[in-house]
């Protein structure tokens, strides 16, 4: 199953402290993680062209009701412009199973305002295994995509 999205958001950082935030291992893990134990987490990054993120988690997303599941997800950076463009590809394995790859162009460009910035995250998807007919896959995947950005957003606010 193919498809695509994009989200848009204006940000009240300067590009170049949004890109920090892609780019800084302390930053970046302040908004971007696998939900669950963080003594059962791993993450790493790499930020370069050719580099990489790999994060890794376990998680019971029924809470003590139900089954514990393993989240990995590893990424190559393509394209790296910084304060512009960043460009790379994942996967997203869940309990051993490819779910889903994605190819994903991140632009920051300043407000007209000049006050801040205009982050748009344009993906292109293909899902590999989903239920049903895929569409909780991918409002599942949209929503997560929108709650990284509000992490963002509130990672950028706190350090100023």
């Amino acid at each position: 199953m193919h498809g695509s999205f994009a989200v848009q958001r204006d940000l009240a950082a300067s590009s170049d402290n949004v890109f920090a935030a892609y780019a800084d291992v302390s930053l970046r893990r302040r908004w971007f993680r696998i939900p669950g134990d963080p003594s059962r987490a791993f993450h790493s990054l790499d930020f370069r062209v050719g580099g990489g993120e790999e994060s890794r988690g376990v998680f019971a997303p029924l809470g003590d009701l139900g089954p514990e599941e393993r989240v990995s997800y590893r990424s190559v950076f393509w394209d790296v412009v910084p304060g512009s463009r960043l460009v790379f590809g994942y996967e997203l394995v869940l309990n051993e199973v490819r779910r889903w790859v994605s190819l994903v162009t991140v632009e920051l460009s300043p407000l007209a305002s000049g006050a801040g910035t205009r982050l748009r995250h344009s993906e292109q998807y293909v899902f590999l295994a989903y239920s049903e007919d895929g569409a909780q896959d991918v409002a599942h995947l949209k929503g997560s995509t929108q709650l990284q950005l509000n992490g963002l957003a509130a990672a950028l606010d706190a350090v100023g």
